[in-house]
Order: structure tokens, then sequence, then C-alpha cells
């Protein structure tokens, strides 16, 4: 069996002992090359890292088993593989023959008019894409020290930027039920954010979108309308737990596509790094992935 290991930011070789058990694996560092023949690819990081080699592991084809050590592990939380030791068992069996091994779905981003200097290439994303809100606390979390991000610095970027950020107009649009060449406005009022997701989870373990699945070939869109801060800090605890579909100011729906449409330019992140700016299209590649899981 040949095995490859991606190590992300802050991981090394030591990383990947526990998983070294076993003689009659032939282990390589980095990214394999389509030549390689590997049987499989562990990645270890959290959900930046799973990001940016979603296109050439989508490219490989190999199943790919996540190990969660970055500051965000949204995504291999949401495959269940919320410590190293749910990663290590998901391992053994998939070393034992174990058919332990799903095809999922991936978000894509696609461009829809950029500067000359900004390439207009569509991206990959694993867990949820957004604007407005989630893009202002996304970025002020990066500039954070690694640790703190990955102890609660989502919450820390959130919580001031609530009093801050301002309501924005966007249009959201869907494919019409007659024609997949033509759009219907589906949303158009000035809100806080709006958040396309492929996985329940993100910023942390928020339930931004409680009823999203990774295999239905569908994204799951969450809207927050204009509230005022109060409110706003009010309902924060809620998204913790999915509860907040229920508030009024929320909009929920799912749609295999859709189009984001804003007055001025407004920064799009997904896996909570920086894509690109609106306007973008929204979508979803089914079963493009394949994952090692902790059950088979």
């Amino acid at each position: 069996m040949r095995a490859a290991a991606i190590l992300g930011l802050g991981c090394s070789s030591k990383d990947l002992r526990p998983f070294q058990t076993g003689e009659s694996i032939d282990w390589r560092i980095g990214m394999p090359a389509a030549e390689d023949r590997a049987d499989l690819i562990l990645l270890f990081g959290g959900d930046g890292t799973v990001h940016r080699h979603l296109g050439q592991l989508v490219k490989l084809g190999l199943p790919v088993l996540v190990v969660p050590a970055g500051s965000g592990n949204d995504f291999a939380s949401s495959l269940a593989l919320r410590r190293v030791r749910d990663s290590l068992a998901a391992f053994k069996k998939f070393c034992q023959g174990a058919k332990n091994v799903r095809a999922i779905d991936l978000g894509m981003i696609t461009p829809l008019a950029q500067a000359k200097s900004v390439p207009d290439v569509a991206r990959y994303f694993a867990c949820v894409a957004g604007v407005g809100l989630d893009g202002e606390v996304a970025c002020r979390a990066n500039g954070l020290p690694r640790w703190l991000r990955g102890h609660g610095g989502y919450l820390l970027s959130m919580l001031p930027t609530i009093f801050t950020f301002a309501p924005f107009p966007i249009k959201i649009l869907t494919p019409t039920e007659n024609s997949k060449q033509e759009w219907a406005v589906r949303s158009d009022q000035p809100s806080m954010l709006a958040a396309f997701a492929n996985t329940p989870l993100y910023g942390g373990g928020m339930r931004v979108a409680p009823k999203a699945k990774m295999d239905d070939g569908l994204l799951d869109v969450c809207i927050v309308r204009r509230v005022n801060a109060l409110k706003l800090f009010g309902m924060f605890p809620t998204v913790y737990a999915g509860r907040h579909l229920g508030i009024r100011e929320v909009e929920y729906f799912q749609a295999p596509r859709v189009r984001v449409e804003t007055e001025q330019p407004i920064d799009v992140y997904a896996d909570g790094e920086y894509v690109c700016r609106t306007p973008v299209e929204v979508s979803v590649e089914p079963a493009v992935l394949r994952v090692v899981t902790s059950s088979s």
C-alpha cells in the first residue's frame, strides 16, 4: 500500500508517527503526482489547508483522510473526525479493507466580473462560503495568532464586528424552474450576511446550516436580514445549536446554484479564506471528492 501525507501549517513528520505502525505501507510526504499511484492521501491540517488543496485532490481522485490539526476543523468535524484519534481509527479501518470511503459534494465559486489582473477561475470550497458579516469576521480572525484562532478566534472577532457592521444591499438569484439558463430573484433586501453551505458547520462549530448534507447535490443558503446590533448579539449563541432558523430575520432555503450580486463589490470568503469579490455564482459539484470516514 502506498500513502501520501500532506502536512499543513504547524504540522511536522512527528504528527504522522501514530499512523506509521505498519511496515507494509510505503509513505511519501507531499502531494503525490498522478503517476505515483498512491492508495490514500492523509491531509494534516484545518479547513484552510483542505481548501487550498481541493483542486488537486479532485483531479487525483484518491481517497482523502483528513486529520484535524488546524485552527479551524469544521470540515473534519462534519465527517465525524473531531480528534486525531478518530482519524487514526478511520485509517486503521481503511488499511484492514473496510469500505469506509464515500464520495461527497464540494461547493464551487465562479467569479462573474473581475479586474483583468485577477484570473476568472472557479474555486472549490469544502464547508461554507459567505459574504457580509461573515467575511469581515474571517478577515479579522485571520489576523490573529494561529493559537488564538484555534481557541475561540472566530468568536473573539465576531463580537466587536457585530456592533460596527452595517447591512448592505444584496441580491440572490436562483435558476427558474423552466430554464437552467434563466434566473429569478429569490432575495433582494439589505442583509447582514449570506452563507452558502455544503456542510452544517463553520466558524469553529457554529451550525449555520443545520440541514446541510454533503451528498445531496444542494447548497443550503442562510441569509440574515437587517437587524439591530443588540438583537444580532442575542441571536449569535443560537447559531451554535442551529436554533436561529426560527428567527424572523433569517431566511433559509436550498438550491443547486445561486448568483450573488451587490451594489458594490464585496469580499467573498470560503472555508475562512479570501476567494474573490462579488458578483459570483455559487454552485455544487456533486460527488467530486472521495473521503475516508469513521464508519463504513
